[in-house]
């Protein structure tokens, strides 16, 4: 367990800190995410893929309902335009320039009032609504598509600009203040819905566009993440290996450097009959130990400072 120590230094510990935190974003908030999205946007396309070849029904017969998969479903209405209804609806785009959405109250033949997206319509200049034609007096009929409430935007209020009442976003509750009228909204899986009429329709404008049915690419982004979460861990062992590698080999490296050292080469001395000379092989023996062990100590120093270099520092 000595050979792992390093893992205790504090470099190791922040890394396996963010590998973990990453590795758990991953599962749990970034893949979860995409995946979610990518469910969503599939039942989304099949409910309009459905609503292609379904037979519209009376919306009348809607608003009493639970709302379970009532969005994009094709509807129709029969009744009357409330006068003085008009809401323009600020940052909507027309064929790529800036736009309006022009929505207005409807009632119905039993008296419910609902809210209705007349279509989109291109702004003077890019920055002012044209002058829009009213909608047609009398009883109409009307097919259109249920949408769900945008919700509001807290930061930006209803206003009153160039004659016309505008908010931001198209919610059912929000129109229904600023008109004072009391708007139903129509059930939805989400917030309360409202109705966007089809082409050539009483009253319609450049109808919004239905989605592209494309599933789009949230799938193999889920599954990238979840891959992202599977390789980091794996990377943070892979460098955890080479970090073993590494030490094995330099202790290897240490080791012989060490062993090559302690070698001595033979001593011959000359024949001499002085009692000095008696002592020369003992004294040559003895400084061969003490060079010997200078050289192994200077490897070892040697192979510290590698290391030292390496990681900034001693090494448990």
């Amino acid at each position: 367990m000595r050979r792992l120590t390093f893992l205790l230094r504090p470099s190791w510990v922040i890394l396996a800190i963010v590998v973990a935190g990453f590795a758990y974003m991953c599962f749990t908030v970034l893949a979860p995410w995409q995946l979610g999205k990518n469910e969503s946007t599939s039942e989304r396309n099949q409910r309009i893929a459905d609503s292609v070849d379904a037979a519209p029904v009376d919306v009348s017969g809607m608003l009493g309902g639970t709302g379970a998969d009532t969005e994009w479903r094709r509807v129709t209405a029969n009744g009357s335009y409330v006068p003085d209804s008009t809401v323009l609806v600020r940052l909507r785009h027309l064929d790529g320039a800036p736009g309006y959405a022009v929505l207005a109250a409807f009632r119905l033949d039993d008296g419910t009032t609902v809210l209705v997206d007349r279509g989109l319509v291109a702004a003077v200049n890019g920055t002012r609504p044209p002058q829009l034609a009213d909608p047609p007096a009398g009883p109409q009929h009307l097919e259109a598509r249920i949408r769900a409430s945008e919700g509001v935007i807290d930061s930006k209020p209803p206003t009153t600009e160039d004659g016309y009442r505008q908010v931001y976003s198209i919610d059912t509750a929000q129109e229904a203040t600023v008109l004072g009228l009391p708007i139903t909204p129509v059930p939805t899986d989400g917030r309360g819905g409202y109705l966007q009429l089809a082409e050539n329709q009483p009253g319609a404008f450049t109808p919004v566009a239905l989605p592209q049915l494309d599933a789009g690419p949230y799938l193999s982004y889920g599954l990238q993440w979840l891959a992202f979460g599977i390789m980091a861990p794996l990377g943070l062992g892979y460098f955890v290996y080479a970090e073993l590698r590494a030490r094995r080999r330099e202790r290897a490296e240490a080791t012989t450097e060490s062993a090559g050292s302690t070698g001595t080469e033979p001593v011959t001395s000359t024949p001499t009959d002085s009692p000095a000379a008696a002592d020369t092989p003992a004294t040559a023996e003895t400084t061969a130990a003490v060079h010997a062990d200078r050289k192994a100590e200077s490897a070892k120093r040697s192979n510290e400072a590698r290391l030292a270099d390496r990681y900034g520092g001693t090494r448990r």
